[in-house]
């Protein structure tokens, strides 16, 4: 659910539905909480922009300005989509837990795409797209 991966869309639909009356507003995201980046070709948002990167559940909720903020459980996706296919053993899931399959993402490259994906950046540079190509060297 990219509607709550850097906060501000969810917080604009919370406003609209208290704008429309709603007394309480229950936000509920169909994905666990993003909290890393994804370095295997999506052109994501940069770590630091992401609004779980750094909050519990109950900060982001507040963020937001919803009531309640209920994320889907990663253990339990990683479940549902394996009673869906037997054949998946594992998956990529380094977008919510940080542990990246091909275990040679250190520190000093997600600096890199952190200092290139920053809406800072792209600002920088006049873009609103990360263009440079960042190689993970692998001895």
């Amino acid at each position: 659910d990219d509607s709550i991966v850097r906060g501000t869309t969810s917080e604009q639909i919370v406003q609209m539905a208290r704008d429309a009356g709603a007394n309480k507003v229950f936000f509920a995201s169909a994905a666990p909480p993003v909290r890393h980046p994804n370095v295997y070709g999506i052109d994501m948002s940069s770590e630091k922009e992401f609004i779980a990167h750094d909050k519990d559940v109950g900060q982001i909720c507040q963020a937001i300005g919803a009531d309640k903020l209920i994320y889907q459980d990663l253990d339990d996706l990683i479940w549902c989509v394996q009673q869906g296919n037997a054949n998946i053993t594992e998956f990529d899931c380094s977008c919510f837990n940080g542990e990246y399959v091909t275990q040679d993402i250190d520190k000093n490259y997600l600096d890199q795409i952190e200092s290139l994906r920053s809406d800072s950046a792209k600002q920088k540079n006049n873009t609103n797209e990360s263009s440079e190509l960042i190689c993970n060297d692998v001895e």
